[in-house]
């Protein structure tokens, strides 16, 4: 595999990708490609003739416990515009939602608008699922450049924006403070990983039976996300481009890394379901939670939580990015589609992503809201959350491409990292036997439409 998709061109700094993908029947998972032309059909609408649909449906699956405000947002907007919005709950997480979308793509149940995670717009966007937004955007004055730029690239193809940023996240790093406290250490998270395992002989003796120094999850859409930083940190990737990397030795000493966590040094365990309820309990003493799980675990732990960048290994690491935009069908009405991007516009404009922003702990998808005064009282009230904000900023990298956009490649991804780490495999035989599925995918869904 030997080419880099188009939108990789743009500045890095602007180019940050994350989470999710579907797990692969067979080897190379569901066929994709593109079966018509949103991008032109999109292009020749003129919206100033439309008029905008007064119902349409949103499927989501409600990121960070949010259908409440979900719901508030939607009385609000139905208030000003006088449009309903149907709120469907199409899933549990993201790809239970993208699964659902892709069953009814051939029928006449789907939505106006459609949660759409940061791998997921691409496989719709390969499928002509989605139409691009940035035409109706402008005819909106919907000031796409006040979108935080790290987050709005993240769904730019062929210099066109294929959804809008909604509720995104990076994972951090989340301690007891009051484990902390009785084990004599600083009030802050590890600056390294080697710092958090030369401390875990301390913590060992504070946390209860059956618990740990560190917590982690695994799972699609979430083990390959958080283990990117490790990998990173040993000066590996999964891929450079859609070349796969991890018969490299650096991505194979990220692979030995994690694998000494569990079956070496002992400083992590894993969850059985889910290490952010077992942190909230003070099972563990510290975990890696995505940003949007913030006010959950604010809400659900007896002590005071704190948080932190990720730890960097000994070649740096950084942060990826993660979480959900939101997308518009291109077989919708243009009157339908006019009516989705109000909504759209209404939901991430400023006052409104603030609004979501403080009820879930998800980004600020705009510029101007991130130091608007709203966000400040967050900010002064729950200084946890400032910690997500900066590290978007200081921390920040750019998905290995592989992941972001192989169809299935997450799930394999996170295939070999289980292997490593429950059944204590050896890093690169785990590694050699998903890389030829993964090759197969991109062969078969990716290149014949890059």
């Amino acid at each position: 595999m030997s080419h880099r998709p188009a939108r990789r061109t743009r500045n890095a700094v602007a180019a940050l990708a994350a989470v999710s993908a579907l797990t692969l029947t067979a080897c190379a998972g569901p066929s994709v490609g593109a079966t018509g032309s949103s991008d032109d059909a999109s292009a020749d609408v003129d919206w100033s003739q439309v008029e905008p649909a007064k119902e349409i449906t949103w499927w989501s699956n409600h990121p960070g416990q949010s259908q409440e405000i979900e719901q508030q947002l939607i009385d609000d907007f139905t208030a000003e515009s006088g449009i309903e919005v149907d709120l469907v709950t199409a899933g549990a997480d993201y790809d239970e939602v993208a699964q659902r979308f892709q069953a009814a793509s051939q029928t006449d149940e789907l939505p106006d608008l459609v949660i759409a995670s940061d791998v997921w717009w691409f496989r719709y966007h390969l499928n002509d699922q989605i139409m691009p937004v940035d035409d109706v955007m402008e005819y909106l004055d919907a000031d796409a450049d006040d979108f935080q730029p790290a987050l709005y690239a993240d769904y730019e193809y062929e210099d066109q924006h294929w959804a809008v940023p909604y509720a995104r996240s990076t994972p951090l790093f989340y301690y007891n403070k009051d484990l902390w406290e009785k084990a004599g250490l600083p009030d802050r998270g590890p600056e390294t990983w080697d710092e958090l395992i030369d401390w875990d002989a301390k913590l060992k003796g504070e946390v209860p039976d059956g618990g740990s120094t560190l917590g982690l999850s695994t799972g699609p859409s979430w083990g390959a996300w958080w283990f990117e930083n490790m990998i990173w940190g040993t000066g590996g990737a999964y891929s450079d481009g859609f070349d796969l990397t991890l018969d490299t030795p650096e991505a194979v000493a990220g692979g030995e890394f994690v694998r000494d966590l569990f079956h070496g040094s002992g400083v992590a365990t894993l969850s059985a379901d889910d290490a952010m309820a077992d942190f909230s309990s003070g099972l563990v003493a510290s975990t890696i939670g995505s940003t949007g799980s913030l006010k959950g675990a604010l809400d659900a732990a007896s002590f005071e939580v704190g948080t932190a960048y990720l730890p960097d290994g000994p070649q740096g690491g950084g942060t990826p990015t993660g979480g959900t935009g939101l997308a518009i069908p291109s077989s919708k009405t243009p009157e339908e589609q006019l009516a989705a991007a109000m909504f759209l516009e209404f939901l991430t404009n400023t006052e409104n992503t603030a609004t979501f922003s403080q009820a879930t702990g998800y980004m600020p998808v705009r510029t101007s809201a991130v130091e608007s005064d709203a966000m400040k009282a967050t900010y002064a009230e729950t200084p946890q959350f400032r910690t997500a904000v900066d590290q978007l900023a200081d921390k920040a990298r750019v998905q290995d491409d592989v992941r972001v956009f192989v169809p299935g490649a997450d799930a394999l991804l996170n295939e070999a990292l289980e292997q490593i780490v429950i059944e204590d495999a050896d890093p690169r035989t785990a590694f050699d036997a998903i890389v030829p599925r993964i090759e197969t995918a991109y062969t078969e869904n990716v290149e014949p439409y890059l």
